[in-house]
């Protein structure tokens, strides 16, 4: 997936290849969010109960299960339209960022033609595509958390028939945030996304390209199916493990005003003021809450990103 030292740039002008990352990496992104949304929901949802008084949920199977029992199919799916467009803004972003900084680091540092970028370079590729993403990410992710632990602020409804549920969609909730803090108020968070994808980026590319390389054995090739898939799950586990906590704390902060509204006149919280406040509730071990159901779906939805990226590469040309 790395780009290849000419070839991108004689065959396809920039606009060419942005709109084949952009194509690519939106379909990837939008196929993969569908299989992993249940898992992400239950990892917000633990995150969340972080600083409650008394937790909702033994553990993610818990989690699940009650989620299941209590608001069926539709409840494990709720928040879904989200995170399928910020899927595909994330993918986008994220693939055609990538590309374009690779193209930059060779033409700052002028290569040889047959030499390939070292995995340092491409990690710094990877935390530049990171950190432009996290600002497209952040609105997106806001709303998503926020519809996720809708039932929780409203427990009762679970016990209601589905059509008689009545809960504001994405665009309501929108409209809620901006009408209440403003459009400043959609990059609640932004700090913990942005530590999260610059490092989680650098992880996730460079190990991708680490492995891929390792199973290619020096061959100067595409990879085959299998080991864009199994290169992409390693990416998958090493982008969550990386900055875990940061994440917990921004999905922490962008469901505080459902969860746990502060009185009137109280501090704003910060990053770091929440980041405190959860290493003194629950440790080391609540900055990581829901970081092995969160793993564990990374694995297949990272392999299954960079099997359709690679594959659609390869089809039609990178």
């Amino acid at each position: 997936m790395e780009a290849s030292p000419d070839a991108a740039l004689q065959a396809d002008p920039m606009s060419v290849r942005a709109l084949k990352d952009i194509s690519f990496g939106s379909v990837a992104g939008m196929t993969a969010k569908v299989f992993e949304h249940p898992f992400d929901l239950t990892k917000v949802r633990l995150q969340a109960q972080v600083l409650d008084a008394t937790a909702r949920f033994s553990g993610p199977l818990d989690c699940l299960a009650q989620t299941w029992r209590k608001e069926g199919v539709r409840g494990l799916y709720r928040g879904l339209p989200a995170p399928i467009v910020g899927a595909m803004a994330e993918n986008a972003s994220l693939f055609w960022t990538y590309t374009e900084l690779q193209n930059a680091i060779r033409w700052a540092t002028a290569p040889p033609a047959s030499q390939d970028l070292s995995l340092r370079q491409l990690a710094l590729a990877g935390a530049g595509a990171g950190s432009v993403t996290s600002f497209v990410l952040t609105p997106i992710e806001l709303i998503k958390c926020k519809m996720q632990v809708q039932m929780l602020m409203a427990p009762g409804l679970a016990a209601l028939p589905h059509s008689a549920r009545k809960l504001p969609g994405p665009l309501s909730v929108l409209a809620t945030t901006v009408r209440t803090t403003g459009v400043r108020g959609l990059w609640l968070g932004h700090m913990g996304t942005f530590i999260r994808e610059t490092g989680g980026g650098a992880a996730w590319f460079s190990s991708k390209e680490a492995v891929a390389a390792a199973l290619r054995r020096g061959e100067r090739r595409p990879p085959h199916a299998w080991e864009s898939a199994v290169s992409g799950a390693c990416a998958g586990v090493a982008y969550n493990v990386a900055l875990f906590p940061a994440d917990t704390v921004k999905s922490a902060m962008q469901t505080e005003a459902e969860l746990r509204p502060r009185a009137s006149g109280a501090p704003r919280a910060t990053f770091f003021s929440v980041f405190g406040e959860m290493y003194r509730a629950g440790g080391v071990k609540g900055l990581y809450a829901g970081c092995g159901i969160t793993v564990a779906r990374a694995i297949p939805s990272s392999a299954l990103i960079f099997l359709i990226y690679d594959g659609l590469t390869r089809r039609f040309g990178g």
